[in-house]
């Protein structure tokens, strides 16, 4: 404890010094750190930026002209509806639109291609300077379960 009782003599009014340390707010003050880095540690981790709408959002607003780059199961890449060689895909993206590298590119695969090769498309895309990629997928709409639970088709 930090104070004690002790008895009066009646000699001397002057109260005696105890040497222990009250911890109470040290405690307290190092469980609101703990807490505040607890809420903050996830909240400054970053992924990978990449516009994809929640499954049961409204669709964002396309452009009047959207950049379509599609892998096929057979891995050939066509941009909008032409086949294209990927050693000429930064020439053919730099025809399209206009050397604008500030255009989102909408990236589309089909759902058999290797996460390795839609990793390299998406390489030549940054070394053709085009970093403004969107995933397309498709839009799930959420159903009702017989529990009153939502889930996905």
């Amino acid at each position: 404890m930090a104070g004690g009782i002790r008895e009066t003599t009646g000699e001397d009014d002057d109260l005696q010094e105890t040497h222990e340390i009250n911890v109470t707010p040290f405690i307290d003050v190092m469980l609101v750190l703990l807490i505040i880095f607890m809420v903050a540690a996830p909240l400054a981790t970053v992924d990978v930026n990449v516009d994809l709408p929640a499954a049961a959002a409204t669709p964002a607003p396309r452009p009047d002209k959207p950049l379509y780059l599609t892998i096929k199961h057979d891995l050939t890449v066509l941009l909008g509806n032409d086949e294209v060689p990927r050693e000429g895909l930064s020439g053919a993206l730099d025809t399209f639109t206009g050397g604008d590298k500030e255009q989102r590119v909408f990236l589309r695969a089909d759902q058999s291609v290797d996460y390795g090769e839609l990793m390299n498309v998406m390489n030549l895309l940054r070394k053709a300077g085009y970093l403004k990629i969107a995933l397309v997928g498709l839009e799930m709409v959420p159903t009702a379960t017989t529990d009153g639970e939502t889930g996905a088709p």
